[in-house]
């Protein structure tokens, strides 16, 4: 049984052989024409690609990760000691699935946007969506190549890397326009303040956060509190403390706090910073941006709900169809979803799990004639079947005695 498993697995990741559209880090494979023919099944002469998230993560690997896939990186799992893989998943507007790709462990996250930009945009036929990622892909190169080929994007700056953000954008005076207020309950929204920002042709949107800033400086003044004691103890070997040493003056024989650097660290509380080339407003970029926890939450679902870890594949084919196995599972959840949502269903995925469970077929003989009885559909059980149009086993279902 596993050895027919280990073989769709191989299949689902074996490379094509028409190469056209592949990039210098993935090889077009089986699974590309799924994710096309999955895409094209759901569209319409409505229907459009608007917006596209884009993020990327690591997975580890228990061996070596094949013959080039595995390779020593910055590992998001805290797991330097193992060869990895690096994933990256695109989604559409609505949260749903577009398809993933696979880079060996090594490929820094810059150079990852733009071949997904031009494989998504040759692939599904898409001209003018919007990209939405996180800072992590952004560099000089890339948004070089945005701009050239005037594609449009929403992505994250880095607030204390880049010169411009740091010392004009942030500095800029300007009121912000609040576009969610602060709520009084823990799970409503989180408050959002926004205010546009022009250096040049660069169009930036600072956002700002209240709540978050608020817990900014308490978490920065019990740093510098705990700094102060130690510092009267004489704890030298806070020095090599990263959380401490940024507000450190360090001379030859001592160290004392560095008031300039609480003044500027105090600049970045509950903020975050935009570059944008659409004409969306600002309220409406930080919103979008703000989406892309869609992404990050089907990373933690590959890595928790579906166990993709631990992968122990030591071969290239059967690494990226493990992979997309639970990448399947995902759009799978997905389109189970939006159908219970269209009946105006919302249940959790662990009730829904549960209830699946425990709905099992019994197989009992009595007076020698062989029967399956079903046991009762229970909780949201019915409501799924119901919503993917399959009827549930009948309660009792005779067996037919074989010669």
């Amino acid at each position: 049984m596993l050895h027919h498993f280990y073989r769709a697995m191989a299949f689902l990741g074996e490379e094509l052989a028409e190469q056209e559209g592949a990039t210098p880090f993935s090889p077009r494979c089986t699974k590309d024409l799924i994710e096309e023919d999955l895409f094209l099944a759901h569209r319409d002469l409505f229907s459009s690609l608007d917006l596209v998230f884009f993020d990327t993560t690591s997975i580890y690997f228990e061996g070596q990760g094949g013959s080039h896939i595995g390779r020593k990186g910055h590992n998001k799992d805290h797991r330097p000691d193992c060869n990895q893989m690096v994933l990256g998943a695109v989604l559409d507007q609505d949260g749903t699935p577009i398809c993933c790709e696979m880079w060996p462990g090594n490929t820094a996250d810059v150079k990852t946007l733009l071949p997904v930009v031009e494989r998504i945009r040759k692939r599904f036929s898409v001209g003018s969506a919007c990209f939405v990622a996180d800072r992590g892909m952004i560099s000089a190169a890339t948004m070089a190549e945005l701009e050239a080929k005037q594609i449009p994007y929403i992505l994250g700056a880095r607030m204390r890397k880049v010169k411009e953000v740091k010392e004009e954008v942030l500095s800029r005076a300007g009121r912000y326009r609040e576009v969610r207020a602060e709520g009084v309950r823990s799970r409503d929204p989180s408050p959002l303040k926004v205010k546009e920002v022009r250096v040049g042709s660069n169009r930036y949107v600072v956002c700002f956060n209240p709540a978050q800033a608020r817990k900014d400086a308490r978490d920065r003044e019990a740093i510098v509190e705990s700094l102060r004691d130690q510092l009267k103890r004489g704890a030298k070997s806070l020095v090599g403390n990263t959380g401490y040493r940024k507000y450190l003056k360090i001379s030859k024989d001592s160290a004392q706090i560095d008031v300039n650097k609480i003044k500027y660290e105090a600049r970045f509380d509950g903020k975050w910073v935009l570059k944008t080339n659409t004409d969306l407003p600002a309220e409406q970029v930080a919103l979008k941006y703000k989406e892309l926890w869609q992404v990050e939450q089907v990373f933690r679902d590959m890595k928790t709900v579906l166990e993709t870890r631990p992968v122990f594949h030591q071969r290239n084919d059967t690494i990226r169809g493990h992979v997309f196995c639970s990448f399947l599972a995902l759009v799978l959840r997905k389109e189970l979803q939006q159908r219970l949502a269209q009946r105006g269903h919302q249940f959790e995925w662990a009730q829904i799990k549960k209830d699946l469970k425990e709905l099992q077929l019994l197989e009992l003989e009595e007076n020698g004639t062989r029967m399956v009885i079903r046991t009762e559909c229970k909780g949201c059980c019915g409501k799924v079947f119901q919503a993917v149009g399959v009827a549930p086993p009948p309660r009792i279902q005779p067996i037919e005695a074989t010669a």
